[in-house]
């Protein structure tokens, strides 16, 4: 925030260094993340602050990181950090292209925005009450209408605006949800809605999980995403998918940890509910030629995965479903960022137009596979352990549950094969083949957009070979 700030008053005199200014920040905040990390690792305490707010309504400004808000904050803040540095480069070049030369202070305020982005994120991970966790989340959302509306592609005042009033409308049945929490705790503290119980329990449940639903834009309540997913800046495309799916955050953070049995009535309904998302978002990007709107359907169907282990209630299948999140944006931050080196080295977004890049950019290429081996679930990369954890969860409750548990998890094992069909089919279209002519002479992406990408790579190999790293923390809570 500090860092925004700073560049809102400096930044037009001194555009050139606006990006290193936001990724530094961006780092630093990283670091000290991973330093509350260390000190929850070895005491097993969770960290807690505490400021005052509004006494009319005993509101308080607290700050918690525990083993589900801590990892959940770190990754996302990574994302964020990762993304930074790949737009020095690209929004540079997206402005050129929009405005042109003179562009009239474009490049720093869109360093002012993104950092707004790190606020809101790590603000609802961290948030101790719904108050404050709603503010928030709009403030992760008002960033992204105006850098769609500002630096998007087609149609983009359009589409930025259904954006908005989607997001808003999910955003405004979530603060029904907080409104009746009031009434029947008489506190706005997450720690008390404990104290709900009967009907008040079920409707408060009831809200705030459509509200979240729209914003994780499920089966039904998805028809904005593509649009508002293919068509912004890809630089912040990583950010748009870790807040589709901050849901599964707030739903495990809300629902599961404080309103477990009001929340067992929606388990089987959400556990279908998410594999027909999984299925119907698959297909929809399986039939897809633009790379945008291909990775933005599969955040249709990726986000699902998780909601299909929450759903089963078990231990396991929660929290490899918070695990699967996590591991999820990493590997779409890397996707959705190749689909945007590939548009920035060569214009076209169409796949049937491309081929053979492999040769011109390896390093590109190196990190388009490791981002489909992580969305796809192949060892040694996170999404294979995030999968298997949550899979056992989801299996765990077929055995033990419902004969339709039991249904629903092996059609889900199904889905998973759609999902390196839908990864690695656009691999081999864009990467591999002959080039066309066009095409020869295209040159290598700036590292500055490459090296992040395949750190975010080596992240997910550690969280694959040691899934300790993760679950650790999520055990802590989630048991």
């Amino acid at each position: 925030m500090v860092a925004s700030i700073v560049l809102a008053i400096l930044g037009r005199k001194n555009e050139k260094i606006a990006g290193w200014i936001a990724a530094l920040a961006l780092t630093y905040s990283s670091i000290l993340l991973l330093l509350v990390g260390e000190q929850i690792w070895v005491s097993a305490k969770p960290i807690y602050e505490e400021y005052a707010w509004s006494s009319v309504v005993g509101l308080k400004f607290g700050l918690l990181a525990d083993g589900l808000s801590l990892p959940t904050a770190l990754i996302m803040n990574l994302i964020v950090t990762a993304s930074s540095f790949y737009s020095i480069p690209y929004i540079k070049h997206r402005i050129e292209l929009l405005y042109g030369e003179d562009h009239g202070g474009m490049y720093s305020l869109y360093f002012v925005i993104y950092l707004l982005f790190a606020v809101g994120l790590t603000g609802v991970a961290l948030s101790t009450n719904l108050i404050e966790m709603y503010l928030f989340v709009e403030l992760a959302l008002i960033p992204s209408y105006f850098m769609i509306d500002l630096y998007g592609y087609r149609d983009r005042h359009r589409i930025a605006m259904m954006y908005f009033i989607w997001n808003h409308l999910g955003a405004c049945l979530f603060l029904v949800g907080i409104v009746l929490a009031y009434v029947g705790s008489g506190s706005f503290e997450i720690s008390k809605l404990s104290s709900l119980t009967g009907y008040s329990a079920f409707l408060v449940s009831f809200f705030v999980l459509i509200g979240w639903l729209v914003k994780m834009a499920v089966f039904g309540l998805h028809v904005w995403l593509p649009y508002a997913h293919g068509e912004h800046p890809t630089s912040i495309a990583s950010i748009i998918a870790t807040i589709v799916g901050l849901g599964n955050y707030v739903i495990v953070r809300l629902l599961v940890e404080h309103l477990f049995e009001a929340f067992q009535a929606f388990g089987i309904p959400l556990m279908i509910w998410a594999l027909i998302t999984m299925i119907y978002g698959a297909f929809l990007t399986i039939a897809q030629d633009d790379v945008k709107r291909l990775y933005a359907c599969s955040t249709i169907s990726q986000t699902a995965y998780s909601l299909l282990g929450i759903g089963s209630l078990t231990a396991l299948g929660i929290a490899g479903g918070v695990f699967y999140f996590l591991s999820h944006i990493i590997g779409k931050c890397i996707l959705f960022s190749i689909a945007g080196i590939i548009v920035y080295q060569t214009g076209i977004r169409d796949m049937r137009k491309l081929g053979g890049l492999a040769k011109s950019m390896p390093l590109t290429a190196v990190a388009a596979i490791i981002g489909s081996m992580i969305l796809s679930a192949i060892p040694p990369l996170s999404g294979f352990q995030a999968e298997w954890i949550m899979f056992a969860g989801i299996f765990q409750q077929g055995f033990h549950g419902s004969a339709m548990g039991l249904l629903i998890a092996l059609i889900g094992i199904f889905a998973t094969f759609l999902t390196a069909v839908y990864t690695f089919w656009p691999i081999k279209r864009m990467f591999f083949g002959p080039a066309p002519e066009n095409l020869n002479n295209i040159k290598r992406a700036p590292l500055l957009m490459t090296i992040p990408l395949l750190v975010l790579g080596i992240i997910s190999v550690i969280m694959g070979v040691y899934p300790d790293v993760v679950m650790r923390f999520l055990n802590s809570v989630i048991h």
